[in-house]
């Protein structure tokens, strides 16, 4: 039995009305590497079930405490129902990318079954008219709470749930295991008393070194006599809300979902455009641009920045560890003010490094500190009330395996991370890298974004634009520069250091 953390508590408690807090992904599949040119859907649930022991998530289910007096606990069931969790499903004629995206935005407009371990596996079989794909290609669409996992447990599952070969041999078959006993409402309750009140000293401890570090940074942000405090991290960026858009208010009970590929040797080439760019920063550039256009498009681009929720991984070297959500949270500008692509690289590039400088003088892993002693109704207050309205959109971006994997012989062709819009964040923009390319998906609210196509497109648009600007920039000649003779330096040694710059 094992209980969630504050943070895993915070994503199963945000789950009211119509935010459903599950994440998922979207694997597509080209089944021409198999032995016999096919995959039946017995050789997929056969290959996918084998490996279910990969990871405790696929047996786990919830256990509440009465009156939610403490955090709900996991306990593992003996035996997977896989007929219950992995369903079967086609699309109809003429099966084309359109199709399999609405009804992918269906399934994950419906919210998981909490009596049951929370996850849910779909095979989708009638991808006949996806331009590149061909016949008998297949999709799988798998979901998980979001209290069970984050991104990089994520990128561990879809790990375990493939091969590095389409020969790959079986794996072994699912076997029952000892289950967990449910416990009593009296063991239930004792725990609580004594959680609670264990939390209690480790509350008053973080409050007084999160002021002691908040009061420390406000006063090098000070102004001084030597200087203006412009290099010093914004603590305005700490209770600034963010400018009110289409993306703003509740969400409905029903999503959109789009994805497309960025080629990483093209997202490379780009960073080089501005010094010590980074991949999620042209990520973010790219993201910033495509807002730039379509809410430009609709007249409704605000004068104000827009500004991104940025996760941030605290899992270190080690991947696979059993630790729920391990991650922090970073408010960024998306600068979608700016129109010119490298410009708008480039600010995006500098307000990185000033988050890096706030999260590390304030502790990367704050938030997750203060929803770990915080009770959980403050937890969802504190989230909903003071840093939902800071941000308009969510832009996470994960690196998965630069190798290509394979189901049951078929090889993944790509992997699209659908992710969770709420209220206040109608729109959540994910990237994962896999084999050479970034899979950018958006999932939204459908009233928010009632034409998701439009959007893709206008992510496609931004990061052509920061290509060719890159490009343009890399073509422009170079001012030539002017060397002064020195005294006392040898003509050959200068020379030699005019073919080292070169």
């Amino acid at each position: 039995m094992k209980q969630l953390s504050g943070l895993d508590n915070v994503f199963l408690q945000l789950e009211r009305g119509n935010q459903h807090m599950h994440v998922a992904g979207l694997a597509i599949y080209d089944p021409s590497s198999a032995a016999e040119g096919r995959v039946r859907f017995k050789d997929v649930l056969r290959f996918f079930e084998a490996r279910l022991d990969a990871s405790p998530i696929f047996r786990r289910r919830l256990v509440t405490v009465p009156i939610a007096a403490d955090r709900p606990y996991w306990v593992e069931d003996a035996v997977i129902d896989v007929e219950f969790h992995v369903r079967h499903i086609a699309l109809p004629q003429p099966g084309d990318w359109r199709q399999l995206c609405i009804q992918v935005a269906r399934i994950h407009s419906r919210p998981l079954d909490r009596s049951k371990p929370l996850w849910e596996a779909y095979v989708i079989e009638g991808l006949d008219n996806i331009p590149g794909l061909p016949g008998g290609s297949f999709a799988l669409y798998v979901k998980f709470h979001h209290c069970a996992l984050d991104g990089e447990a994520g990128t561990e599952i879809v790990k375990a749930i493939h091969s590095l070969a389409p020969d790959a041999a079986e794996a072994g078959t699912l076997a029952p295991r000892m289950r967990d006993r449910d416990p009593s409402t009296v063991e239930l309750c004792a725990r609580a008393l004594v959680n609670n009140l264990g939390r209690l000293p480790l509350l008053t401890r973080l409050a007084v070194e999160s002021g002691a570090r908040a009061a420390k940074l406000g006063r090098s942000a000070l102004p001084s006599r030597a200087g203006d405090g412009a290099g010093a991290p914004d603590l305005r960026s700490l209770v600034s809300r963010a400018p009110v858009t289409r993306f703003s208010g509740r969400v409905s009970a029903h999503r959109v979902v789009e994805s497309v590929g960025l080629p990483l040797p093209a997202m490379r080439a780009v960073r080089v455009a501005v010094e010590g760019a980074t991949l999620n920063d042209v990520f973010l550039a790219t993201v910033g641009g495509a807002l730039n256009l379509y809410l430009g498009s609709k007249g409704e681009l605000p004068a104000q920045s827009m500004t991104a929720m940025v996760p941030m991984t605290l899992r270190g070297a080690d991947k696979t560890a059993d630790a729920g959500n391990q991650i922090g949270l970073a408010v960024m500008k998306l600068h979608t003010e700016i129109a010119d692509p490298v410009e708008r690289l480039r600010a995006i590039r500098a307000g990185a490094g000033k988050a890096k400088a706030l999260s590390e003088d304030l502790g990367k892993d704050l938030a997750k500190q203060v929803f770990e002693v915080m009770p959980t109704f403050a937890a969802t207050t504190l989230t909903r009330n003071l840093m939902v309205p800071q941000m308009n959109v969510v832009a996470s971006n994960v690196r998965g395996p630069d190798v290509p994997l394979y189901m049951a012989g078929a090889r993944l062709v790509s992997f699209s991370p659908i992710s969770i819009a709420i209220d206040g964040l109608g729109l959540n923009v994910t990237g994962f890298s896999y084999d050479g390319v970034m899979w950018v998906c958006v999932v939204a609210c459908r009233d928010m974004l009632p034409d998701p196509a439009f959007f893709a497109d206008c992510l496609r648009r931004s990061f052509q634009a920061l290509e060719d600007a890159a490009r343009s920039s890399e073509d422009a000649p170079k001012p030539r520069a002017t060397t002064r003779r020195r005294k006392g330096t040898p003509r050959a040694a200068r020379r030699a250091s005019r073919r080292v710059s070169a």
